[in-house]
């Protein structure tokens, strides 16, 4: 059954200075805007079906799943900037954005995670008999989501690869090569779980070359598929704290990003609400 054209279907609607146009074409609705990352204010369905309309166009696009990590890098890496920038959908990851959204009198629907969005995606592209590309997490665990995902719901994978992308990407890396693998396979959909920002830069790096496909930044959603990582409980991600039981797991990886980093969202959040406040 193809999309609704009732719902919204937001595209490209940033430009390089990464300010968020007021709409997305076509009447779809406001982006909320938070520091320099707009993000579509969607729910789960209307997500999945702007995803099945951009495959069903064979023109690309890339789907980001912002977190308040996201947005503080954007405010100081312009390259991340200006790939949020062109993002076709960028869809909310995490309670605290969501939170933040209803501070702000621009609440978001729901919270749609890459790693939430990873498996009815999946079986969105086994009902719809999409080509299937994975490529991110360590050699061997993009091989072992593929065959389960084969298994269990009949998806066809035309490939899985593990790269080893640097910051920036494409510097003497494996970038350019590890998009030619993708793109001799001509896959309709292409999960990238390189992480954060890797995954994003990559993706709008080579987007002419992973076109006509839709590239989805999803983070350790591979990891997961494959089982080699472990998720935080539904409740603990519900009141917010997914962060808290990540740390818990990679504390000398992740210390600074949550610690250190992550705090200065605050000041974004401030500085937002203040702009909305004057006359």
């Amino acid at each position: 059954m193809p999309p609704s054209p009732s719902r919204p279907i937001p595209l490209d609607e940033t430009r390089s200075s990464g300010e968020p146009a007021a709409a997305a074409p076509g009447g779809a609705a406001r982006r909320l805007r938070l520091g320099p990352v707009g993000i579509d204010p969607l729910t789960f369905e209307q997500a999945l079906d702007a995803i099945e309309a951009l495959v069903a166009a064979h023109a690309g696009g890339s789907i980001f799943t912002p977190n308040i990590d996201h947005v503080v890098l954007a405010e100081q890496n312009p390259a991340f900037r200006e790939a949020y920038a062109q993002a076709s959908l960028s869809l909310v990851d995490g309670m605290p954005l969501l939170w933040a959204s209803r501070l702000l009198g621009e609440p978001l629907p729901e919270k749609i995670s890459g790693s939430d969005l990873v498996w009815p995606l999946l079986e969105l592209a086994g009902q719809r008999g999409w080509r299937v590309f994975l490529t991110g997490a360590a050699p061997g665990v993009a091989q072992a989501a593929a065959d389960r995902v084969r298994r269990e719901l009949a998806v066809d994978v035309v490939g899985t690869d593990a790269p080893r992308i640097r910051l920036p990407p494409g510097d003497g890396d494996e970038g350019e090569a590890a998009a030619a693998r993708v793109a001799a396979a001509k896959p309709d959909l292409v999960l990238v779980g390189f992480g954060a920002p890797k995954q994003e830069l990559w993706i709008h790096r080579y987007a002419a070359s992973l076109a006509p496909a839709v590239s989805v930044a999803c983070g350790a959603g591979i990891d997961f598929l494959a089982g080699r990582v472990r998720r935080a409980p539904r409740i603990v991600s519900r009141v917010g704290l997914e962060w808290a039981f990540r740390l818990a797991l990679e504390p000398r990886r992740l210390w600074r990003r949550y610690l250190v980093q992550d705090p200065k969202f605050l000041l974004i959040l401030a500085r937002e609400f203040r702009s909305r406040r004057r006359p």
